[in-house]
């Protein structure tokens, strides 16, 4: 891209460091102050204060890319890349240790619940305050208050302080005033989580609606089936630096690649997991049929998927679910195997022990697959371990024809048990 090609967004070398243990040098609340004075009282504090020694963490080294405008752009990393860090630079909301950006437009940010809000406003002031900020003037925000009233599902609400809301309130509110207040640029973090899933189709419509009015987009998720229908191109962070600018899908896929363990078969060290930990998976393997161990499925023949746990607490653990999901190479579901789905009474397990899934008939096509894991007690999620594993598939005898997939079509993930006829005279 030459000098003269126009931009929406530029970053150049953006750096954050931060000093772990270490306060901030600048604008510090009145509550850092009494944690500081708290902490010259630490007898085990160096001197009374904190080490000299802290290390720095970057959590943005070096980050550069242009981004044209009406262009929509996923940023996909691990937890702790760098991601919300790149947002917060790019809303001004944090200043970067070096580096700067250039920003040709009005920006409209979504990136933390309630980012923006004052607790004390109601909804309807709140909405002319964020305008305000935007540079709107009043008619502007009158024009589109109805619909971002309607859009948010707050009508009721419209005139209550937002310090009342619930978390799904505030996100509905944000959302739809930063998406309906015409910014030339939006940037949005996975807040959308919080949402129920007809608000986030609901929101990810808008957003595509967005999209087609040739305004640029930024977006932050987890949910590759969103970025794939959202997004032309990704950017891949890892632990602070740029290491991928493509297309979204050879992005997504190599962001997938990323997260498989490097010994994939042992889950002990695995961190980049979710929930209370009072449970874990430990290893996964897999089996045939005939129990016999396998590195890799074949299509239509049975697939035993098997998990190893272990509890922290030797006791019997109650009503617990389990369920392994099965992922393509772009990471949208495939199926997912639950053991509520099967299993009328509930399962109560020992402290330690493995759990078993059978596949009667693996219905995949010859490719990769990935494998999410999923363990709850008694109402609570105990471990969660996306893309866990990766599973190679190769062709089988799947439709019982001596037959096996056409070579041309490999990789399309689920297949379905059919059948053909024919009608009509000779």
């Amino acid at each position: 891209m030459n000098a003269q090609t126009p931009f929406a967004l530029k970053a150049v070398n953006l750096s954050k460091r931060y000093t772990l243990g270490a306060l901030a040098p600048t604008q510090r609340t009145l509550r850092d102050v009494i944690t500081a004075s708290a902490a010259r009282l630490n007898p085990f504090a160096r001197n009374g204060r904190q080490s000299h020694d802290a290390p720095d963490l970057w959590a943005l080294k070096d980050v550069s890319f242009t981004i044209r405008p009406g262009e929509v752009v996923a940023i996909i990393g691990r937890n702790g890349a760098g991601k919300s860090t790149l947002l917060k630079i790019l809303s001004r909301i944090t200043e970067p240790a070096s580096g700067f950006a250039e920003i040709q437009g009005r920006v409209g940010s979504l990136l933390e619940v309630g980012t923006g809000f004052h607790p004390e406003l109601s909804g309807r002031e709140n909405i002319f305050l964020n305008g305000s900020i935007l540079g709107m003037a009043r008619r502007e925000i009158e024009r589109k208050f109805d619909e971002i009233v309607a859009f948010a599902e707050l009508e009721q609400f419209v005139d209550t302080p937002v310090k009342h809301y619930s978390s799904g309130m505030y996100v509905r509110l944000a959302f739809a005033v930063a998406a309906h207040l015409e910014p030339e640029i939006l940037l949005v973090d996975e807040v959308l989580a919080v949402g129920d899933a007809a608000f986030q189709k609901k929101c990810l419509g808008k957003m595509s609606d967005v999209a087609q009015q040739g305004r640029t987009i930024l977006f932050v998720s987890h949910n590759t089936a969103a970025m794939l229908n959202l997004c032309q191109r990704g950017l891949l962070l890892e632990k602070g630096r740029l290491v991928g600018d493509d297309a979204i899908e050879p992005i997504i896929q190599r962001y997938l690649k990323s997260l498989r363990t490097a010994t994939p078969w042992d889950l002990s060290g695995f961190t980049d997991r979710r929930g209370a930990g009072n449970v874990r998976f430990t290893r996964v393997r897999f089996e045939d049929g005939a129990g016999n161990p396998v590195e890799h499925g074949i299509s239509g023949e049975p697939l035993v998927v098997l998990l190893d746990y272990q509890a922290e607490q030797h006791r019997t653990l109650p009503n617990c679910r389990a369920s392994v999901t099965f992922y393509d190479g772009l990471g949208q579901a495939l199926f997912n195997c639950s053991s509520e789905l099967v299993v009328r009474d509930p399962i109560n397990l020992p402290s330690s022990g493995t759990l078993r899934c059978v596949i009667p008939q693996l219905p995949l096509s010859q490719s990769q697959y990935l494998i999410t894991l999923f363990l709850q007690v008694n109402g609570e999620i105990e471990d969660w371990i996306e893309n866990a594993i990766e599973l190679e598939v190769e062709d089988g005898d799947f439709y019982g024809t001596g037959r096996l997939y056409p070579p041309g079509w490999r990789g399309k993930g689920v297949l379905v048990p059919h059948q053909w006829s024919v009608e009509g005279e000779a």
